[in-house]
């Protein structure tokens, strides 16, 4: 029996249940992965291992850019536009040039990313589940509008 085939179908499973915001978190998750790997590769000068961590790390990134969706906050968009759009050239640039210290740099910026990405879904799913009814509590009004994210 193949023992991937376990780990295939958890996989799907959860990519094809995740909600759009759910999906960009993973693809966070998968870009800094690779971008670990791509510095392992540096580290220990295994050209396999660059080249693979890099290639999938900036696919995803290009992956991420070409997914924004300026239509719901402009000006928003434009901002992790040039973010992801910079991320990508350092990529390529850190890849070509094997250049460590660039590459530990975009890796916090994914993680910064994926930590803010990760706080906004938390706010959501909060502003989205009303208050228990049996505590008492009820948070103060607010005329802050509950963020729409779109994927």
């Amino acid at each position: 029996m193949n023992e991937q085939a376990p780990i295939n179908a958890y996989l799907q499973s959860k990519v094809m249940s995740a909600s759009p915001e759910e999906l960009r978190l993973m693809l966070l998750d998968g870009s800094i992965r690779f971008a670990y790997q791509a510095k392992a590769g540096l580290e220990n000068n295994d050209h396999e291992q660059i080249y693979l961590g890099f290639s999938q790390c900036r696919d995803i990134v290009l992956e991420l850019l070409n997914t924004i969706k300026p239509e719901h906050a402009p000006e928003i968009a434009k901002r992790v536009s040039d973010l992801y759009d910079f991320m990508y050239r350092e990529l390529v640039r850190c890849n070509s040039e094997r250049d460590l210290d660039g590459l530990t740099k975009i890796i916090g910026l994914l993680e910064y990313e994926r930590e803010t990405w990760a706080m906004l879904i938390e706010q959501q799913s909060h502003a989205s589940t009303p208050p228990a009814q049996s505590s008492g509590y009820a948070p103060a009004p607010t005329n802050a509008q509950p963020l729409s994210i779109q994927a």
